[in-house]
């Protein structure tokens, strides 16, 4: 018998089926990455200069040591010990001061990166059309927005520029080796296939490791996300223990993949620094057998040789750790490049124009549209909604009525045919220009954290507190939204939390009407409404829609008997158009329809 599978489980496998060829150490994504820097390129030169320095001083400060130990200190000249430690001192002082300034200024950069980059996330985010919010889950979008940015501040902040001192001071020291006995240099060089080696290995092991790590990751934060709004849901069908197993699972898939990292960090670290002390009890062997040999001269150059030795290989751990940053780094910014390159499926033609003041007239020219190209929602649609007029669309559920006022709000783009408001098609016209002239009122009636007043403010920031009383009172209103315990001052909490459905959508009602809009879409707007509530509001609704065209997805009898045009819809295509009465009297599908209204007694 075939296993049977939660559909959950089947989502969260599905996600696992990634493309495995990305590579998220790739020099094209640390130049892109850098290319942040350019607009804080004054900051990004002084850091630069400080890291140089910082890279020269570290080197320097070993050098003066082996020089005083050789020098004055060898031949007993107190002098000359005096003086070289007084200018070690000197030169140390000066290193905390420059590594102060080379802290300060790479937290800074890192930041100004960090808010270029969550700057361009967002305003791209803000460009994408409906289609990618129906496919991307909320959680995925977060995890790029915090998680990865992160990664990436601390790989500006942090591993470029530490990495940039630690490796200038391992060459430095390696000139320095090769100056004082280019014959003990050659064992060091003998170090080098070796620490390739266990890089390479290293990199390909981590680099999966990490990219699953942040997979992983995602998908639990979009798992959290997705429970707290469903929260209802999961109590009313009593899934609570279902869903914590399937989080179960995803949790103890995240922490294999954290410990598959931990595992190869444990290992990594510990190989360099074995490597490095290997590397310095042979030279210790080597350059003692040639002091031995060839006298004090040799002596002294091999405690020169040694100090840049321990110089050399001090940094080789601490790069190691830093190339583990490095790759998370880089599998974050990966993900933030890639997300900032998915092109939004359709946006506004360069050329496009804006609208004049509208009269309202819409008119679809044989349009047919779907999510899926190859399955079209809506078929060959032909209709005139003429200024002033009220359209009712009615069907049952997916006979495509929220996906014509989505053509007409311009949420998407017909497949073939044309929208024309006012004879514009609108794929000529730019959307703001629409937008500023429509009233929007959808079925999910969403609220932003802040007050009543706020939010009806929302599509016109600059109108007055009167104004926007003038627009709750036009509703018949306003006496249900200042019952609220501190009236439109009321803080509706996330998502309209604190308010009822019907106050809710009252709010997003008299947002719409603050627009003061040509057109006026509402998407079953009444259907969280009491029947008292919207018996006041049908009143407001026809003097509001009175030199507007509106276009209302019907929920209610009393919506469409109001309406000059009824559309009825069937799987995407119009088949009967008329007004209440004369559909009526045709006694076809709307009749139909309609007895279904009265027997559930939805009027």
């Amino acid at each position: 018998m075939a296993e049977r599978v939660d559909p959950l489980t089947l989502t969260i496998r599905r996600a696992d089926q990634r493309p495995a060829d990305r590579r998220p150490l790739e020099m094209r994504l640390i130049i892109r990455l850098f290319g942040y820097t350019r607009p804080h390129a004054t900051m990004r030169n002084w850091l630069l200069l400080m890291v140089v320095l910082r890279s020269l001083q570290l080197p320097a400060l070993s050098w003066l040591a082996a020089e005083i130990i050789t020098g004055p200190v060898q031949s007993n000249d107190r002098g000359g010990v005096v003086l070289g430690v007084t200018g070690f001192a000197i030169l140390a002082l000066s290193t905390q001061l420059v590594m102060h300034f080379r802290q300060r200024l790479s937290f800074e950069l890192g930041e100004s990166v960090v808010h270029d980059l969550r700057r361009d996330l967002f305003t791209h985010l803000q460009r994408q059309p409906m289609s990618f919010y129906h496919r991307t889950k909320l959680g995925w979008i977060i995890s790029r927005m915090t998680s990865d940015v992160e990664n990436v501040r601390i790989g500006v902040q942090e591993v470029l520029f530490v990495g940039i001192v630690q490796a200038g001071q391992m060459l430095v020291a390696a000139c320095c080796m090769l100056w004082y006995d280019a014959r003990l240099f050659s064992v060091v060089l003998l170090l080098v296939p070796v620490v390739w080696g266990i890089n390479r290995y290293f990199h390909r092991r981590m680099s999966h490791a990490l990219r699953e790590v942040q997979e992983s990751y995602s998908r639990v934060t979009a798992t959290v996300a997705e429970s707290v709004q469903g929260i209802r849901v999961t109590q009313g069908f009593v899934r609570q223990e279902t869903n914590a197993r399937i989080f179960g699972e995803l949790l103890a898939q995240h922490s294999r993949y954290n410990m598959a990292v931990t595992h190869s960090q444990a290992l990594f670290l510990p190989l360099l620094d074995l490597n490095s002390q290997v590397c310095l009890s042979v030279l210790l062997l080597a350059g003692g057998y040639q002091a031995l040999h060839d006298g004090g001269a040799e002596l002294a150059a091999l405690v020169a040789f040694l100090f840049m030795a321990n110089l050399f290989f001090a940094p080789i751990t601490g790069l190691g750790a830093q190339y583990n940053q490095a790759l998370t780094a880089m599998a974050g910014a990966e993900r933030l490049f890639r997300l900032l390159d998915a092109a939004p499926e359709w946006y506004d033609d360069p050329t496009a124009t804006d609208l004049p003041t509208l009269a309202g007239r819409v008119e679809f020219r044989r349009v047919t549209f779907g999510y899926d190209e190859d399955r079209p929602v809506v078929h060959d649609l032909n209709f005139v909604a003429e200024p002033g007029q009220t359209v009712a669309l009615v069907g049952e559920t997916g006979s495509g009525k929220t996906t014509i006022a989505g053509l007409i709000a311009k949420f998407h783009q017909p497949t073939s045919g044309q929208v024309l408001v006012d004879g514009f098609d609108l794929r000529s016209v730019s959307s703001p220009s629409l937008h500023g002239q429509l009233g929007v009122v959808w079925q999910q009636n969403f609220l932003f954290s802040g007050t009543v007043l706020e939010n009806i403010r929302f599509g016109r920031p600059r109108a007055t507190d009167d104004e926007v009383i003038s627009a709750v009172r036009r509703l018949d209103c306003f006496d249900l939204l200042a019952r609220l315990p501190h009236g439109l001052e009321t803080i509706v909490g996330e998502r309209g939390a604190k308010l009822s459905l019907g106050q809710r959508q009252l709010v997003c009602f008299a947002r719409a009407l603050l627009v003061d809009p040509r057109i006026l879409i509402l998407d079953e707007a009444t259907s969280s409404i009491d029947l008292l509530t919207e018996a006041r509001l049908q009143t407001a609704l026809v003097a509001l829609a009175a030199g507007r065209t509106s276009i209302i997805v019907a929920h209610r009898l009393s919506t469409i008997r109001n309406a000059d045009l009824v559309l009825v819809l069937d799987h995407g295509r119009i088949v009967e158009q008329g007004s209440h009465s004369q559909l009526l009297a045709a006694g076809g599908s709307y009749a139909r329809l309609h007895q279904t209204f009265v027997r559930d007694q939805v009027i």
